[in-house]
């Protein structure tokens, strides 16, 4: 009897933390700030109490509502007053401008030398000459501009006009058509049979993935 508790409130512990994450937003899973990070430990916790709480469950659901109904209420503040959101995770901190460096913006940000040097390695700077600025962002994550001399040549550069970019949609996968996106880039099951075949294949069984952009332009890759 025990047992089949345990097994319900970790049921009940997996489904409470889906729904509140789902609530929160992808921020949670994606780039978090000082306090996301601080919920989503203790929101942890909770839930992992709760996995095992045979004797009163809804108190470790009511401790997790209340942290739930807390983050909203600071996200929905930060939004209105956008100062709330300085108040709560800082804000962005120049680390490195126009070749100095800056001691006092690397202590305040508990930043030593030798991990700004990583930072900028990890983004693929190993030539600090090669950077323009560096901002420490309130995430704790580094944002390089790169100097005017090392950056990438753009087709603006060099007074080009290339044709605008489209997104490609998966039309064949694992072999299996998928017949709403087919749909969705106005295409029909005639016009990829047709494509298909003018590129050397018999049937989309032997196609692994397909790709079709707004123009009409498909890339086909095959099964090995």
């Amino acid at each position: 009897m025990e047992v089949l508790k345990i097994t319900l409130t970790s049921i009940l512990s997996v489904c409470a933390l889906f729904i509140i994450t789902k609530l929160m937003g992808r921020r949670q899973i994606s780039q978090l700030d000082f306090f996301d990070y601080i919920t989503g430990i203790t929101l942890g916790s909770i839930a992992a109490e709760l996995a095992t709480d045979i004797d009163a469950p809804w108190q470790s659901l009511i401790a997790m509502a209340v942290y739930l109904i807390f983050s909203l209420g600071l996200n929905a503040a930060a939004r209105k007053w956008p100062r709330t959101r300085k108040f709560l995770s800082g804000t962005p901190t120049i680390l490195m401008d126009n070749g100095k460096l800056y001691r006092e913006n690397m202590k305040k940000c508990k930043i030593d030398l030798s991990e700004f040097l990583v930072m900028c390695r990890q983004e693929g700077y190993f030539d600090l000459a090669a950077i323009q600025t560096a901002v420490f962002e309130y995430n704790g994550r580094m944002t390089i501009l790169p100097a005017t001399t090392r950056r990438p040549v753009t087709p603006e550069d060099m007074q080009l006009t290339p044709p605008k970019e489209t997104f490609f949609v998966e039309v064949i996968m694992d072999g299996q058509i998928l017949h709403t996106n087919l749909k969705r880039m106005g295409a029909d099951l005639n016009w990829l049979n047709t494509q298909l075949k003018a590129q050397g294949y018999k049937s989309t069984g032997e196609v692994f993935l397909a790709l079709c952009d707004r123009g009409k332009n498909l890339a086909v890759y095959q099964m090995h």
